[in-house]
């Protein structure tokens, strides 16, 4: 796995036009709007869809 967690488009406009940025750790900033944002992985849902629906239903 990779440091830096790789996103195909901005958040907040969409643009493709990406870099990555060295402060803060790990950003990256949108070409299209100038803004600077963070990725950041949380985890896998290991137990799939099936087990979230019937937590919910309980």
């Amino acid at each position: 796995m990779t440091e830096r967690a790789t996103p195909f488009h901005c958040p907040y406009c969409g643009d493709e036009d990406l870099r990555p940025q060295e402060e803060p750790h790990a950003a990256w900033l949108c070409g299209g709007c100038r803004r600077v944002f963070t990725v950041k992985f949380v985890g896998l849902n290991l137990a799939g869809p099936t087990a979230q629906r019937e937590e919910v239903t309980r």
